[in-house]
């Protein structure tokens, strides 16, 4: 599921920078970097199954292993767990009205903060 009109799409930001704001909101830089890519995670464990909510970048300048990037930011995704199949991001899945709510919540904290970065 898409979670548009956030704001942090296409918002570029020092990767740092941004890596320091997202720990401090428990979204949690994935080990799948490669050099011009990141993606945060934050892991939501519910009665109706487990979610993630990601929010994926790319560097515009830089480079993402040496530490040294300037990252432009996607529209966030919110996906259902799945084992041992992985992340579903589908519009047919269900997400609990409750965890959009506080997922859109975060995210609105997050761009809040980039805001002194900008």
């Amino acid at each position: 599921m898409k979670i548009e009109n956030t704001g942090l799409e296409n918002t570029q930001i020092d990767l740092n920078q941004l890596t320091y704001i997202m720990e401090q909101h428990g979204m949690v830089l994935a080990g799948q970097w490669d050099y011009e890519r990141v993606t945060y995670d934050r892991k939501f464990e519910l009665k109706e199954g487990v979610y993630y909510l990601r929010v994926f970048g790319f560097a515009v300048k830089g480079d993402v292993g040496a530490d040294d990037a300037l990252i432009e930011l996607m529209t966030p995704l919110l996906g259902k767990y799945y084992y041992p199949h992985g992340v579903e991001y589908g519009e047919n899945e269900y997400y609990p009205e409750s965890l959009v709510k506080s997922c859109e919540t975060l995210l609105a904290e997050i761009k809040a903060e980039m805001v002194q970065y900008a």
